[in-house]
């Protein structure tokens, strides 16, 4: 699923493209992809695109008339520009949006269809798709532990919960616990000052210095090659491979859709995190689909 790096990458690959430019239309082909009908798509045909947004891991392209499209990517979903009028082939294709400098192609791999297109009206609208995750990149400290310690979950869980940290999930979650040398199963409320502020530190950092790379990789170009396994991630999906900081193997907790991968040696003090014995904690803490994950927005954080 890409996330906030990526579709900050995505976003200012868009602004370049069509910010300023007109929407002429955009072809459906999956019936599956527009989840509302009020506004009407149609509405934004021919409005000018005014300002791009990120919100949580959607990307939202407003146009005149105080409209939003918010995509959502979901796991497999994938933007593509392309000469003005390219054909949206099934099974792969979903939509692209006509501009009259080219066309933006969405993309889905795989057969079950996730990704969604909304149109809403105005910042209300948008704030109702947004789950309200805390913005790591423009917070301090204090701001960071209290979204943290809200409630008492495993740090993957509550870093990759879009309530609490906006555009953080799976694969980022991993690269910042390696980072901060914490347990992905160690408990938020459990964590002393120190390790949370070790924590703010590295999501900061891992965050930002993934973003640098992939706008250099992208370069003038549009971003491609996007994918949640990257060259040069320390532990996410790299499994029985080296770790970069001490050469022990890298380990795996899968439940249900989820994976997590750490360093024993780095995060856990030596020891493995066994699927089984865990069976009840990730029963409780953790979702068991994307879609599960990203439905939390709008509930409360309940607590263990």
């Amino acid at each position: 699923m890409p996330e906030l790096p990526d579709v900050v990458v995505y976003i200012e690959a868009l602004e370049k493209r069509i910010l300023g430019r007109k929407l002429e239309s955009v072809r459906i082909v999956s019936p599956f992809l527009l989840r509302t009908v009020d506004p009407p798509l149609e509405n934004a045909f021919g409005k000018t695109v005014q300002r791009l947004r990120r919100a949580g891991k959607r990307i939202a392209i407003g146009v005149e008339g105080d409209l939003w499209l918010v995509l959502h990517l979901m796991i497999a979903g994938r933007l593509h520009w392309r000469a003005r009028g390219v054909k949206v082939a099934k099974p792969r294709g979903l939509a692209a949006f006509d501009f009259p400098n080219g066309s933006l192609l969405l993309t889905e791999a795989g057969s079950q269809k996730r990704a969604s297109l909304h149109v809403v009206a105005g910042e209300a609208g948008l704030r109702e798709l947004d789950p309200g995750g805390l913005e790591v990149l423009g917070a301090d400290l204090e701001h960071f532990a209290a979204a943290l310690t809200a409630a008492n979950h495993t740090l993957k869980r509550a870093l990759s919960d879009p309530r609490l940290f906006s555009g953080i999930g799976n694969a980022y979650s991993d690269e910042i616990l390696f980072e901060a040398q914490l347990s992905p199963l160690a408990l938020t409320q459990k964590l002393s000052g120190a390790e949370i502020e070790r924590l703010y530190v590295a999501t900061r950092a891992t965050l930002a210095r993934w973003v640098e790379r992939l706008r250099a990789e992208a370069g003038d170009g549009f971003p491609e090659k996007v994918t949640a396994f990257r060259e040069g991630m320390a532990v996410h999906g790299r499994y029985k491979q080296g770790c970069p900081r001490c050469g022990s193997k890298i380990q795996r907790i899968r439940y249900a859709a989820n994976e997590t991968n750490y360093c024993p040696k780095c995060q856990t003090k030596g020891k493995l995190l066994a699927d089984r014995a865990l069976s009840r904690l990730l029963r409780e803490d953790w979702p068991r689909t994307p879609e599960e994950l990203e439905s939390l927005s709008g509930r409360p954080a309940k607590s263990l």
